[in-house]
């Protein structure tokens, strides 16, 4: 049975008063020591790339959640968070953590319908906003077909929106800031092992480097490491590392993969990553959805960022499919926007400005999808198209 509890006077029938339960409730602190490294909190993993893991937090992670988030989006006392994710995941739950050190206003959506978002931050008078990137591609859709008309709205106090949980195509900010030219925008990068986001953090400041993912995070160290474990050279592709209060514990009851992504203090991402000339961060692909065919590493993140500046495309994702005498090929899967059409030939023709080896090789024009946090479900994806011949798809040449 479900309980709704309702907190303020005049309490509806269909709800408990919160107060009349906890009258009897003392507010003395209960006599248990607490310590900033015990347990505080288990969340799990995405389950991306398989069943998901119970990932063990204490205190103190929970606490640098809270600072980061402060100081990253500079929050104040007057800000007001929009928290729309599931609260089981620390996406945008960790950022909310800002609103509790800085003691401000947060409001909670259940869904994530544009009109929905936009009504909310006109009518809660929302001042910082955390998207996926589906979310905010659905925005600008409606805003572009005249479904979202933003002079109804009250919409001048909104200043940020940033985005995480996956790869941000830089097309898609270019469009955001043609209709929010106000807007500061950031990006955050983060697993729930790291707390959730901001153990890389862009920067307000930093709009220039849209694509990248930034630099360290406060109070974070981060490295870029070969397959042994060193430090790779600037420019050069290796698993992204990442060090700090708030790496988790451990896998819960898990030692065997625990070991697996902790090493000397160093939580391995399983992200592959460069840096630029400036030390700015870019992720490459998750490392084990990187596809070798004929000898090349391909990163499936670069060749779908490509397809979504495709105006007919509003989602892509990239895997490789076995081949006999490649190893692989990339199969791209292609969801087309409402109203728009698409051929394979004109993928085809569009892909001729990518290199030769990163051209897909099979195009499926389907739905992409994606779990709660916004993340590609590729197992999903291949398990559906391993195997699938040339009869549902446009093979190019090789």
């Amino acid at each position: 049975m479900k309980i709704r509890l309702f907190v303020g006077q005049g309490c509806p029938a269909f709800a408990e008063s919160y107060y009349a339960l906890t009258a009897c409730c003392s507010s003395a602190a209960p006599k248990i020591p607490l310590a900033d490294d015990d347990d505080a909190a288990i969340y799990f993993s995405s389950g991306t790339t398989g069943f998901p893991k119970a990932i063990l937090h204490g205190h103190s992670a929970l606490m640098l959640a809270c600072e980061c988030e402060m100081n990253h989006h500079r929050q104040t006392r007057t800000d007001n968070f929009l928290c729309i994710p599931p609260l089981y995941h620390t996406g945008a739950k960790m950022h909310w953590f800002g609103s509790l050190l800085s003691a401000s206003r947060a409001v909670l959506l259940r869904g994530v319908r544009p009109e929905w978002i936009i009504r909310a931050v006109s009518e809660e008078g929302i001042t910082n906003v955390w998207l996926l990137v589906p979310w905010a591609q659905d925005i600008l859709d409606s805003i572009e077909r005249g479904d979202i008309r933003l002079e109804n709205y009250t919409l001048g106090q909104w200043k940020l929106m940033h985005i995480g949980a996956q790869p941000v195509p830089p097309s898609l900010i270019k469009r955001w800031k043609r209709h929010f030219p106000n807007h500061d925008y950031d990006t955050n990068y983060g697993l729930s092992e790291s707390i959730g986001p901001g153990c890389v953090h862009l920067g307000i400041e930093n709009i220039s480097k849209v694509g990248a993912i930034g630099k360290a995070g406060y109070k974070w160290e981060v490295r870029i490491v070969d397959e042994g474990g060193v430090p790779v050279k600037p420019g050069a592709v290796g698993e992204l590392c990442v060090r700090g209060a708030g790496v988790m514990k451990r896998y819960y009851n898990n030692p065997q993969a625990t070991a697996e992504v902790l090493k000397d203090g160093w939580l391995y991402t399983g992200d592959m990553a460069r840096t630029d000339e400036d030390g700015f961060i870019y992720l490459v692909d998750r490392k084990k959805d990187v596809i070798i065919t004929g000898g090349e590493n391909i990163y499936p993140v670069q060749i779908e960022d490509f397809l979504r500046t495709h105006d007919a495309v509003k989602d892509a994702a990239v895997i490789g499919l076995p081949d006999h005498r490649l190893g692989e090929i990339t199969a791209a899967i292609i969801d087309l926007k409402p109203g728009f059409s698409a051929t394979p030939d004109d993928i085809v023709r569009f892909c001729a400005a990518l290199p030769r080896y990163k051209r897909p090789h099979k195009i499926f024009f389907d739905a992409v999808p994606r779990n709660p946090t916004g993340k590609i479900e590729k197992p999903k994806l291949r398990e559906k198209y391993i195997g699938k011949g040339s009869l549902v798809a446009m093979e190019t040449e090789s």
